[in-house]
Formats: structure tokens, C-alpha cells, sequence
């Protein structure tokens, strides 16, 4: 007979000085090969400081993904404003270290951080613009009811263009 294993159970914890260790870690080069490489050590501390800043703001939110019941993190999440094609949207990025990658970890956590942006009522779209070369990522989008809406050039890093999918979620529609 074979042992069922029961899915991981997370939660989304809004970001905290706490989570700068996360943060390096997900700068490292696997974590990273879709997004242009890993960042500087100054980079990654005004990444930290717009994080810790941006629910403040009022422009987005930044969560880590910590797995239960140990509370460990493992990954992040988070959405922002942006303009795209002249509409006011959210953009919403996440990352799962990779012992952690393939259990359902990241799908969980876009579910959770849509539903999150969804009782926000400030923007009708949310959209994901993985890298065309990232299966797990656009898998994610396509599980959750994305629309596919077209390829398209991404500039990220700033001043380097990338070629991403452009995923749309109607935050209007039913859940």
C-alpha cells in the first residue's frame, strides 16, 4: 500500500526586517536565471527596504511564504501597481526555493495572494509576466485560470529586455 502524503500547509506573512536572509537566499543564481541573474548585495538591501515600504505606501504588498506548522520560510510573494498598456493593474512575482519547488507550494501561494489583492477592489487585473523559458511559472498562471494573453518584451532587470507571457486574472470575476 502506498503512503498518501498530505499537501504542504502555508501561510503569507506580510514582509519583515526578519526576512533579509530570505531574501539573500533567493538571490542566488538558480533563483535568479529567469530574472537576469543574481543582484548586488546593494541591490538586494533597497530591495529589502521597497519591500518593508511598499504596503506604507499603498502600492502594493510583499509577503514571505513560510511553510506550517514550523513557520519556515521558503518563498516569496507579492503584488504591485503598474501600468500596463495604459491601465492601471497589479503585476504580482514569487519565488519558491528550490528545495521546496515542485509540492504545489508556489500555486498555493499565488491562489492566497490573488485572493488577498481581490478584497483590495483597486484594480481589475492582475497580471504575471513569467520568462517564456520558465515552465514552473507559467504553469502556476495557467493552473489558476490566467488568461494567456500574448508573448511579449518585459523590461527586467531595469535596462535589460526579457522575453516574457503576459497572464491576465480578471480580479472581478467569481473565485
Amino acid at each position: 500500500m502506498s503512503k498518501s502524503t498530505n499537501p504542504p500547509q502555508i501561510k503569507l506573512e506580510p514582509w519583515s526586517d526578519a526576512d533579509l536572509g530570505l531574501l539573500r537566499l533567493l538571490n542566488a543564481p538558480e533563483m535568479t536565471e529567469h530574472l537576469g541573474g543574481p543582484e548586488t548585495e546593494e541591490k538586494i538591501l533597497a530591495r529589502h527596504k521597497r519591500y518593508l515600504e511598499i504596503e506604507g505606501r499603498g502600492t502594493g504588498r510583499m509577503y514571505a511564504i513560510v511553510m506550517l506548522p514550523e513557520r519556515k520560510p521558503v518563498g516569496s510573494i507579492g503584488y504591485w501597481n503598474r501600468v500596463w498598456q495604459d491601465e492601471h493593474v497589479y503585476e504580482i512575482g514569487w519565488g519558491v526555493l528550490p528545495p521546496y519547488q515542485g509540492k504545489g507550494i508556489a500555486t498555493m501561494a499565488v491562489a492566497a495572494a490573488v485572493a488577498l489583492a481581490r478584497k483590495e477592489q483597486k484594480v481589475r487585473y492582475v497580471h504575471a509576466f513569467p520568462s517564456i523559458d520558465n515552465p514552473a511559472s507559467n504553469a502556476v498562471c495557467n493552473k489558476l485560470g490566467f488568461s494567456f494573453l500574448a508573448e511579449c518584451d518585459f523590461e527586467y532587470p531595469p535596462g535589460s529586455l526579457m522575453r516574457c507571457n503576459d497572464w491576465r486574472l480578471d480580479l472581478h470575476s467569481a473565485t
